[in-house]
């Protein structure tokens, strides 16, 4: 029996007769066109949608996990300011505005001493600057307990901590590829704000003692505007709070100790700030100094000291070698001091090269005096020639200068002397002059002795003040290095 709400079994037969005596009326042509428009309808049936711009396939239906994953990126424009509540209150003004002073902690880690200028009286770092607080009013309801970090871009509408470093020449907040600020907020209000700074810094240095001193440098950090009723900085976690790298090294020092101090500062217009100190202390490395400064100093000394073996008649070997010394001590002067800042007290290597210097100069001088002496005598032993009579053209003899007391009989009883002339009484009282004819037995023994004289001229010719000078300069200048030494090291 038919029932309505289902399809007459009579009307549905008369529907297929129907079409099956239309399609037998039509064209071939036509009927074949249906037949493939009515296969391609069954095999799209079939198949899933494709994308037409990617060619992947759609998924007709989410995940089950994608389903309960609750994507936050999703949330309406200015809902996170709405969950922080930032425009509900006023953060131009400080949490807890008119209460007690608002602690904040402080923590620091070193990434890199990045150089030391002696000439400029800096230091550059780098480092994590942290600040840790609590502001209630960036509470926010949370189940879970966890924190939300949020980049530079809301650190312009909350209050943050006004640190700034004193005595600083340049600093800048790190911006690649974006800036390097993070903040952190908890659900009760505590908030972690960090930063990546390069900062440069003034240092006083002490070069008294240079280039075998240690440096002290101090890096200050102080609150701006708030003094010690509105804001106490402090170090979070004492000594802890200073972290370095291992990995941290300089070519010219050693980095012995890194501590953290921190004292109230007075200002006599705004009144006291709590300071905090990054104190650390290089010991400068001494080797580079020896290779470039105190070996070529003392090389210079000591051969200054070999013209004290030259010959005081070679004239131009002396002097050469005396002006070339003083002139390279010159220029290691020069060029420590282009290389150190223009104080106006004595350095330690002042003290070497210029009693370096002082060695090499009294070098000079020493041939000075030695070559005046030298002329003075040749010409009073040049002036006596001169007054003794001529006795030229007489070969082979040998004339003997003898007082007046010796008389005439005497000087005639020499044995092997022939007698030039007679003298008379007038001439004997002042000298007495004999000429000695050398036989050919006393020119044969006089060429075998001259061998066993030439040692015992070469020393006559030598100057007495070259000789005391190649001992007393060794030892003055070796007895003031290891005062130089061990006062200084």
């Amino acid at each position: 029996m038919w029932k309505p709400g289902k399809t007459s079994p009579v009307r549905s037969d008369w529907t297929v007769t129907y079409f099956l005596t239309v399609f037998a009326k039509m064209p071939y042509f036509a009927r074949v066109l249906l037949f493939l428009f009515c296969l391609v309808l069954l095999v799209e049936s079939r198949n899933p949608r494709r994308r037409r711009w990617s060619g992947h396939l759609e998924i007709p239906r989410l995940s089950h996990l994608y389903k309960k994953t609750h994507d936050i990126t999703k949330l309406q424009k200015g809902k996170t300011e709405q969950l922080l509540k930032v425009d509900e209150h006023d953060f131009t003004m400080r949490p807890a505005f008119g209460g007690p002073a608002i602690p904040v902690g402080v923590d620091v880690q070193v990434e890199s001493l990045d150089s030391i200028s002696e000439v400029d009286m800096d230091f550059t770092m780098t480092l994590y600057l942290r600040h840790y607080w609590k502001d209630e009013r960036l509470s926010f309801p949370s189940t879970t307990n966890k924190s939300m970090t949020f980049d530079g871009r809301l650190v312009k509408k909350i209050w943050v901590p006004d640190v700034f470093f004193v005595h600083s020449k340049r600093s800048f907040t790190h911006d690649t590829t974006t800036d390097n600020i993070m903040l952190r907020v908890f659900p009760d209000g505590h908030v972690l704000y960090s930063m990546r700074i390069t900062v440069t810094a003034m240092c006083n240095m002490d070069f008294s003692h240079f280039p075998l001193d240690s440096q002290t440098c101090s890096l200050e950090l102080e609150s701006y505007a708030y003094t010690d009723e509105d804001l106490m900085l402090y170090w979070k976690n004492g000594d802890e709070s200073l972290k370095t790298d291992e990995k941290i090294s300089l070519s010219q020092f050693l980095i012995h100790k890194f501590h953290t101090t921190s004292r109230l500062a007075f200002y006599s217009s705004t009144g006291w700030y709590n300071r905090l100190y990054i104190n650390f202390t290089l010991r400068r490395h001494i080797f580079f100094f020896l290779l470039q400064t105190y070996f070529p100093a003392t090389l210079m000394v000591m051969l200054s000291w070999v013209s004290f073996w030259i010959d005081h008649r070679a004239v131009p070997a002396r002097v050469s070698l005396g002006s070339t010394t003083v002139l390279t001590m010159s220029t290691i002067i020069t060029g420590v001091n282009a290389s150190m800042p223009r104080v106006s007290y004595i350095k330690a290597v002042d003290i070497y090269l210029w009693v370096s210097f002082v060695f090499v100069f009294l070098s000079v001088l020493e041939y000075a005096a030695v070559n005046y002496l030298t002329t003075v005598q040749e010409r009073k032993e040049r002036e006596l020639r001169d007054k003794a009579p001529c006795l030229c053209g007489m070969l082979h003899s040998r004339t003997i200068m003898l007082d007046g007391n010796y008389s005439e009989s005497e000087a005639n009883s020499l044995a092997g002397y022939t007698r030039s002339h007679i003298v008379t009484d007038e001439e004997r009282q002042e000298k007495i002059v004999v000429h000695l004819a050398l036989s050919d037995e006393a020119n044969t023994s006089r060429k075998k002795g001259l061998k066993s004289h030439m040692g015992l001229r070469i020393i006559q010719n030598t100057h007495v003040i070259d000789k005391y000078s190649r001992l007393i300069f060794p030892a003055f200048y070796i007895f003031f290095n290891l005062i130089y030494w061990s006062v200084f090291c």
